[in-house]
């Protein structure tokens, strides 16, 4: 069989990230991702890379690219024998979840874990069913298998409103990410409730009575560190600037964008935009990632924030996961198959 040649691979990387990183990152980075990708022939393996993964891991050796809807769906239907998920520790899961025959690899020196996932557990899906009883459960999918077995339908950013909208219900649970259920009531004209754990609940200000949302107070730790001001500075420095939030951003952060929508359809939107400038409030990788694949498009960088947990998942981790099977997902079939269904209900309304 035929060895990859580093110098395509370096050749391939340098045209597109020269104006991120510096050459001799490249290089090296290029000398892995050939390694990468003899090991990925052998052991047929498919490689699927989340919108945050490093600049130099995205455009190298993933076979998939995307946001968490769009990988959700090529994990269902993959037909390799491996998958190795670039994103955190709840993705890696929904992979497994959806393709419990394949071998499905964290390829992270660390947990990869995720601020979200973390801030709701089973038991609390439990304790919100039983103080709303009959009431839907909608969780974000970011969030851990055990989590997702408990609740009716998965959603992501970019059909959390779709999923809502499908239950037909006046009151719906919606988990865990607080700002997400905020922007997404205020989408559908609901009011809202922060549930916390403990039983204590809050009331949002909002909505025009067109039923009910329960949130829970889990936040992204990196989306809810931009603020209204940081826009206003840009567009202070900046007056033709177009600036495009996530939607885990806090709500006035999204109002004051122009675009809000997840990461797939941002990439998409810079991409047909002929806009002079650009300021992304999401993970900072990805404007790199989007600047490189649009070399004449202005990203502005007064703002960036790195999420720790997509920082642990390198093109070293991802060749140390193909060499030694490294980090293995496995979960309890229980767990699992009743997980499954809540994800299939979600690509179905997709």
């Amino acid at each position: 069989m035929a060895t990859t040649s580093a110098d395509t691979v370096y050749e391939s990387l340098k045209s597109r990230l020269s104006r991120v990183m510096p050459d001799f990152e490249i290089r090296l980075k290029a000398d892995v991702a050939a390694e990468i990708l003899d090991l990925k022939r052998e052991r047929n393996a498919v490689i699927l890379a989340h919108n945050y993964m490093e600049p130099a891991l995205f455009y190298s050796v993933p076979d998939y690219r995307g946001d968490s809807l769009e990988l959700s769906r090529v994990a269902a239907s993959v037909d390799a024998e491996v998958i190795v998920f670039c994103g955190v520790r709840f993705m890696a899961e929904t992979a497994k979840i959806l393709s419990p025959e394949r071998t499905v690899l964290l390829p992270a020196s660390g947990p990869a874990g995720c601020s979200l996932a973390a801030s709701i557990t089973a038991e609390d899906v439990r304790e919100l069913r039983r103080r709303f009883p009959g009431v839907p459960v909608v969780a974000y999918v970011n969030t851990y298998a055990d989590v997702k077995a408990e609740v009716d339908i998965c959603c992501t950013s970019g059909n959390a409103r779709a999923v809502v909208e499908s239950l037909d219900a006046d009151t719906v649970i919606f988990l865990p990410d607080e700002f997400l259920a905020r922007n997404v009531a205020r989408e559908t004209g609901r009011n809202i409730l922060v549930a916390r754990p403990g039983g204590e609940v809050e009331a949002i200000p909002g909505g025009d009575g067109n039923g009910m949302l329960v949130g829970w107070n889990g936040r992204c730790e990196v989306h809810e560190l931009f603020t209204a001001e940081d826009v206003a500075t840009a567009r202070a420095q900046f007056p033709d600037v177009v600036v495009l939030a996530h939607p885990e951003c806090p709500p006035e952060v999204v109002d004051a964008a122009d675009f809000s929508a997840s990461t797939s359809a941002m990439t998409r939107f810079v991409e047909e935009s002929d806009a002079p400038h650009f300021l992304l409030l999401t993970e900072c990788s990805m404007g790199d990632n989007i600047a490189a694949a649009n070399p004449d498009k202005d990203m502005l960088r007064l703002c960036s924030h790195r999420c720790p947990h997509m920082a642990e998942i390198t093109l070293e981790d991802v060749r140390n996961a193909l060499l030694h099977d490294r980090q293995l997902i496995e979960l309890p079939e229980d767990v699992r198959r009743r997980a499954h269904r809540s994800l299939q209900r979600m690509i179905a309304i997709s």
